[in-house]
């Protein structure tokens, strides 16, 4: 049984890498703990050609059909960027999108432009992560763009309105689903209402749970058949149920709220566990397991070895410990598998030829031009 449980404590974690090669202690560390997928970030990436090796050799020491994730969503969270081109964020393509005097161009299928440009954004980001090795990019952000959050979210965010937010993310993940790349909404509940970066602290988030429910939900109860995966993060809700706890070790809002209310039935995935939103909360051991507790399907974590392998073996003691926990990572574990053998069965995109790669660079520097434009002839329009 022990075997069997480390197993299936293991694919229930996406992890980090520390450079742009595996090292030996790297290699070692996947071997034992067979992680689901692997995330990346700008200091693993130097060109696609060294990405898609390192993305190769490090999940073929995890688990089958792995998660190969990077955040692309344009703008500031871009991953991509030097290696390939700049993207625009989700809110400069919504701006320009909306623009009356969008061009002609931006409409030659006959879809509102608004639809047309955003699933432009989704293409594209969409054949940028293939061209690197990857089948999954961390976007797109539903979180709704409002005053309180304005200087943590920057323009990460599309809309103020969940409308807003709905018709771009529909269209992005349609761009994102032509491509065969999975997306995956964040930040479920939703980050909207907050001040403070959950990267540093918890932030609390003071809105009502009907609020919550009508605006911030709405992308997410909407879009839910749409979303191959919904990222869950580590902010608190004091005047909801949830209390002080943050979303992503609550059970009511991952299995009473999303899994029951919603009725979402994809990939629930934590932010990254390394994050103080979470560690300045409960340490390491605490929240992976009491993540899995409330609902969690896949738990990430970004960057130390060791914050890896502790939540690893807390996981695996506590199985052993307890019959019920026990259970529950084997379940979670099998599920998991079975809904990652459905996105991801297609297998890794070939790689692309020096002149196609140079053709895809030409195209996302385009449309950035493009969208820099239209925004810029909104803003002066607004005055």
């Amino acid at each position: 049984m022990t075997a069997s449980l480390q197993r299936a404590a293991g694919s229930l974690l996406v992890v980090g890498l520390g450079g742009t090669e595996l090292t030996g202690l790297e290699r070692a560390w996947l071997r034992l703990v067979r992680p689901a997928g692997i995330i990346l970030f700008k200091r693993n990436i130097a060109d696609a050609l060294q990405t898609r090796s390192l993305l190769d050799e490090a999940t073929a020491l995890g688990s089958a059909n792995a998660l190969r994730c990077v955040d692309v969503e344009g703008g500031t969270v871009d991953r991509l960027r030097d290696a390939l081109a700049p993207m625009p964020s989700a809110q400069a393509v919504a701006l320009a999108a909306f623009h009356p005097t969008l061009s002609q161009k931006a409409r030659k299928d006959g879809a509102p432009g608004s639809l047309r440009l955003a699933r432009e954004h989704g293409e594209l980001i969409g054949q940028a992560v293939k061209a690197f090795g990857f089948n999954t990019t961390l976007a797109p952000v539903l979180d709704l763009g409002m005053v309180e959050s304005a200087a943590v979210m920057g323009t990460r965010s599309a809309a103020a309105t969940a409308a807003g937010v709905v018709e771009y993310a529909r269209a992005f993940l349609s761009g994102l689903a032509v491509q065969g790349v999975v997306g995956c909404g964040k930040h479920f509940p939703g980050l909207g209402g907050g001040a403070r970066d959950s990267h540093l602290e918890t932030p609390a988030i003071l809105r009502s749970g009907r609020d919550i429910w009508r605006e911030d939900l709405a992308p997410y109860r909407e879009l839910r058949d749409e979303l191959p995966m919904v990222m869950v993060n580590h902010a608190a809700y004091p005047e909801t149920p949830g209390k002080t706890r943050p979303a992503s070790v609550s059970g009511y809002w991952i299995t009473t709220v999303l899994r029951k209310r919603i009725g979402y039935g994809g990939i629930v995935f934590s932010d990254d566990l390394e994050m103080g939103g979470i560690l300045k909360f409960m340490p390491m051991e605490e929240a992976a397991v009491a993540a899995v507790r409330a609902g969690m399907d896949l738990m990430e974590i970004c960057h130390s070895p060791e914050f890896i392998l502790r939540a690893y073996e807390a996981l695996i003691e506590e199985g052993e410990r307890s019959a019920a926990f026990r259970g529950l990572v084997f379940a979670r574990a099998k599920r998991t598998a079975r809904l990652r053998a459905r996105l991801f069965t297609g297998g890794v995109a070939p790689a692309l030829s020096q002149k196609k790669f140079e053709a895809l660079r030409a195209r996302v520097v385009r449309f950035g031009e493009m969208i820099a434009k239209a925004q810029v002839a909104a803003e002066v329009q607004a005055g």
